[in-house]
């Protein structure tokens, strides 16, 4: 089973609330096991009315909202699956790049030693520390009391 498969299987489930942060400028969106008060629960008194998608059986909500309702979730429900974009941090060093020898000490755990150069891609923060985004890719987490 891929990453994507699971993820999909975590959304379609209907035991566990689900949130789903999927970015800039995107609403979150919420899935909960099935109850008459869900959009009441939601909305929590708060005024600004959410959108149900009928089709796909989830709840647009406001992104102000997210953090809120992933510490409801948990204390309602017990836990929640947080779906979100996710970009991998690599750390290295032009230290690690114009090295010569063997040991490697950095998070590169040798891949870019004595390589030379650091290919452009990263930014460099000093001689001993340099960082590069991978590319963006959805991760799930699973939070519990």
């Amino acid at each position: 089973m891929t990453e994507s498969d699971r993820i999909n299987q975590i959304w379609r489930q209907n035991r566990i609330p689900v949130l789903w942060r999927m970015g800039k400028g995107i609403s979150p969106r919420l899935r909960l096991p099935y109850r008459e008060d869900n959009r009441a629960w939601i909305q929590n008194g708060r005024r600004t009315n959410i959108r149900w998608d009928r089709n796909e059986k989830y709840w647009e909500i406001p992104q102000s909202w997210f953090n809120d309702l992933v510490e409801r979730c948990v204390e309602e429900f017990d836990k929640v699956y947080i779906i979100q974009p996710f970009r991998e941090q690599e750390k290295c060093a032009p230290a690690c790049w114009n090295a010569t020898g063997y040991e490697c000490q950095c998070s590169c755990m040798g891949e870019n030693h004595g390589a030379g150069g650091g290919s452009g891609r990263w930014t460099v923060i000093s001689d001993t520390f340099a960082t590069r985004w991978g590319q963006e890719t959805i991760a799930c987490r699973l939070l519990s009391k």
